[in-house]
């Protein structure tokens, strides 16, 4: 199980095999099953989360309980709502399993015992937060910048095999479209 999570590591520094058990040794496993909620608004995230196995989503509910899709994550991909774990408050985002979903959670203690034991893991988490970061910028300029068509078609360049794993609903609600719209850009795309 921590296989890839090591390779996802390694892609931005190297670890001795003393320094991979201790952060291997620090990680949370979990299996969450298809819809599970990982974690609800209002709640703590406890967790930085990595996704070994399944796909989760990363929402938020409007005033109207219209859900929006901030990101979402399959394997190899990190998530938990960063304000609320950073700082310790309650949640405003929420995350739910769209499959049968394998996790490994690090706690806010054990990312913070982490960098002072092996302190390259700054530069691991701080290109992480920085991917991330340009990651979202890009999607937020999409979402200003490009028709609802340009975005669907970014959308399937960029994740081609997402779409046929999650639900239209859950697409449609990513790019900002009602499930309707997305079906129509759909036949006009086949």
């Amino acid at each position: 199980m921590h296989d890839s999570i090591l390779a996802n590591v390694a892609r931005h520094i190297h670890l001795t095999a003393e320094e991979a058990t201790l952060f291997t040794g620090l990680l949370v496993p979990q299996h969450i099953a298809r819809d599970g909620q990982l974690l609800g608004a209002g709640q703590r995230a406890l967790y930085l989360t990595f996704v070994v196995r399944g796909c989760v989503r990363t929402y938020a509910t409007d005033a109207f309980d219209k859900e929006h899709i901030l990101a979402f994550a399959t394997e190899g991909w990190w998530c938990t709502d960063s304000a609320a774990f950073f700082h310790r408050t309650p949640a405003t985002l929420a995350l739910q399993a769209l499959e049968a979903t394998d996790l490994l959670h690090l706690s806010l203690d054990h990312l913070e015992q982490l960098c002072q034991q092996v302190p390259k893991f700054e530069r691991f988490f701080r290109i992480l937060s920085q991917n991330g970061f340009q990651l979202l910028q890009r999607r937020l300029e999409a979402h200003l910048k490009l028709t609802a068509q340009a975005r669907f078609a970014r959308f399937h360049r960029q994740s081609p095999r997402l779409h046929q794993r999650v639900a239209q609903k859950h697409i449609a609600a990513y790019l900002g479209v009602t499930p309707e719209f997305l079906s129509m850009l759909r036949k006009k795309k086949a």
